[in-house]
Parts: C-alpha cells; sequence; structure tokens
C-alpha cells in the first residue's frame, strides 16, 4: 500500500491560501458601493448647483456698443474751400474739420466796422450840440432877464403917464417871448441828453448797436473756420469736398467720441425682477471671441422701446397681441477691453443679479 506525498507548505501559503476569494470579494462589493453613492451624490451636487443659481445670471445677446455721436453742422453757409480731414481719421477737440470762404464774412466786418465808426461820429456830435444847447439856455435866461426888467420899467412909466400903452404891450410880448426860447432851449437840451443816455457816449443806443454788428460779424468770420468739438472717429464725411456749398444747421460729418462706449442690452421684461443699478455683469463680444469684460448695470430705461419708437404700439385696438416688451439697459464697461469698441458691435450680456452692488452706483 502507498501513501500519499506529502507536500511542504510555507507558513505565508498556509495563511493567504484560504483568504483570497473573500478579499476579492470585498474589494469588488466596496467598488459596487462607492458606484453606487457616487451618481446620486453627483446628481444632488449638480441639482444644488442649478437650484442655487437659478434665476441669479439673466442673459441677452440682444446688446449693442453705443458710443456718443457729435453731428457738426455749420453755423453759417458758405463755400468749402478747405477740407482738412477724412473719413475715419481721429481728430482731437479743437482739430480744424473744414474751412468755408470767408471772403464775404470780412467784407461784413469791415462794413460793420465803418458802421461803428459812423456811430462814434454821430455820438461825438450829439456830444457837441449838447454843449451847444447849454450856451443857449444861458443867452435864454439872459433874454428873459432884460425883457423882464424892460416890462417894469415901461410898467412904471405908464403909471406916471410918460409912455404909452402900446409899448408897455410890447415889453410884455418881449417876456412873453424871451420865456419861450428859454423852454425850447431847456427842451433841446434835455432831448440831446436823453439821447446820450445820461451823457454817457459809450451808452448811446446807435453806438452800442453799431457794436453789436461788429461782433455778430466778427462771430461769423471765425465760424468759416469749423472745429471738432470733442475728440473722437471722424465718419460719414462723403459731404465735405472742396467747392460744395454748405447750407446753415444741416449736419455735414459725424464725429464718434472715442471714450465714453457703453452697451445697451435690450433685456426681456421678464429678466428685470431683481435687476439693479449697481449690479455686475459680463460682456462677451461676437467680434472678438474670447475677450470678456466686466461692466455694472449703469441704469435701466425709462420705457420699452415700443414707448419710443416712430410709431407706438395702440394696443387699445381689437387686433392686441401680448408680446413680451424689451426695456434697454445700459452697461457700464469697468475695465479696458484691450480692443476697439466700435460703435454697433454685437454683444452678450450676463448679469449678476444677486452680485453685489457697488457702493458708488448705488442709489442712481
Amino acid at each position: 500500500m502507498k501513501e500519499a506525498p506529502i507536500t511542504a507548505a510555507g507558513p505565508a501559503d498556509a495563511a493567504a491560501g484560504p483568504d483570497r476569494p473573500g478579499t476579492a470579494w470585498w474589494r469588488g462589493a466596496r467598488g459596487r458601493l462607492a458606484l453606487m453613492l457616487s451618481v446620486p451624490l453627483l446628481l444632488l451636487l449638480v441639482g444644488g448647483w442649478f437650484w442655487l443659481t437659478s434665476g441669479r445670471y439673466v442673459s441677452t445677446d440682444n446688446a449693442y456698443v453705443r458710443q456718443d455721436k457729435v453731428s457738426i453742422a455749420a453755423e453759417i453757409g458758405g463755400r468749402i474751400v478747405e477740407v482738412a480731414v477724412r473719413e475715419d481719421q481721429m481728430v482731437r477737440k479743437g482739430d480744424l474739420l473744414l474751412r468755408i470762404d470767408p471772403q464775404p464774412y470780412r467784407i461784413a466786418l469791415a462794413r460793420a466796422e465803418a458802421q461803428v465808426a459812423r456811430a462814434e461820429v454821430e455820438v461825438a456830435g450829439a456830444r457837441t450840440e449838447l454843449a451847444g444847447t447849454s450856451a443857449d439856455i444861458r443867452g435864454a435866461r439872459a433874454n428873459v432877464d432884460f425883457a423882464e426888467r424892460a416890462l417894469k420899467r415901461q410898467a412904471e412909466l405908464l403909471e406916471r403917464g410918460f409912455t404909452t400903452r402900446a409899448r408897455y404891450d410890447e415889453a410884455v410880448h418881449d417876456v412873453e417871448e424871451a420865456r419861450e426860447r428859454l423852454a425850447n432851449a431847456e427842451a433841446e437840451a434835455a432831448n440831446k441828453r436823453a439821447a446820450l443816455r445820461g451823457g454817457d457816449p459809450s451808452a448811446e443806443p446807435a453806438l452800442l448797436a453799431a457794436r453789436a454788428a461788429r461782433e455778430e460779424a466778427l462771430l461769423n468770420l471765425r465760424r468759416t473756420e469749423i472745429r471738432s468739438p470733442v475728440a473722437g472717429r471722424v465718419s460719414q464725411s462723403d459731404r465735405l469736398q472742396v467747392g460744395n456749398m454748405v447750407v446753415q444747421g444741416v449736419p455735414m460729418v459725424t464725429i464718434v467720441r472715442s471714450d465714453g462706449a457703453w452697451v445697451e442690452a435690450n433685456y426681456k421684461e421678464t429678466d428685470l425682477a431683481d435687476m439693479a443699478v449697481g449690479q455686475p455683469a459680463e460682456l462677451r463680444f461676437d467680434a472678438y471671441p474670447g475677450v470678456r469684460v466686466r461692466g455694472h448695470v449703469a441704469s435701466i430705461g425709462a420705457g420699452t422701446g415700443s414707448e419710443f419708437s416712430v410709431l407706438p404700439a395702440q394696443n387699445a385696438s381689437g387686433n392686441w397681441v401680448k408680446v413680451t416688451q424689451r426695456v434697454p439697459v445700459r452697461i457700464a464697461i469697468d475695465e479696458d477691453p484691450g480692443r476697439a469698441m466700435i460703435a454697433g458691435l454685437s454683444t452678450r450680456v450676463t448679469v449678476d443679479t444677486r452680485g453685489r452692488t457697488a457702493p458708488q452706483f448705488a442709489g442712481h
């Protein structure tokens, strides 16, 4: 009878051999449990994030870059003799844009200068005449005194019978005539004094009118040089051609200001419930992918876009259909975008309605 061979087993093999199946099973169960728990936990985290941020951010792509535009119109008419700018040229405040023919306005200024000189001569003549009326008044008063003395003598002689009634009546007539001349001299002096505004030649109406005409002529001559009132970019300058006639008050060119760009976002009325001035905003531009700029709500429009349209909607009509209105919201740009802000660029605006309102904008 043969005996079964006895194999020698080490201590490690004896200890590990029976436990291997149990250890693998435990590890697999723990992995399945972790997987089962991670999926609901992930769903809870995503749902919680959406719940916390739900309604916090309101966005619109109905937004565009806006810039101040200044329409330049001449305050006088005339022919263009010089154009100093071209389309899309950057200009500074006070730079020359164009020049209108100044010759007619130089002639008008010379005519106004002549009117001032003539008025000054007239004032000097009036002052001389006023001085002459003073001498006339003194002479008239002396004649009145002489005539009154003569009348007194004639009255005494008439009482004594040494003169006739005719001579006495003649003396009475001389007194009345002398007093009338005195009154006329005093009236003429008053008229001369009134014409000189109390004797002040600088306040004489004719001289004031002539000087005002000269100032107007000088102002019109200065207006032949049309300069830019702001710094910016020249636009719509196709009418600036030498030889063209400028019509007073008709815009000829537009200056788009280089500073002060903002974004006008037209939000739905349903997005304004939690929006307030000062809330932070993020701006993204279709023309510059990847560029994100910080901003804030500067103001909320006083009316919807339809209220300020050329033909407002007639909601009282029988064919009324409810349409969600849009309200213009002005978004200020808080940082340098690093790219040119061209008026009219399409923009996407996202406002954080739970964001912290900047103190400097609160209450605006």
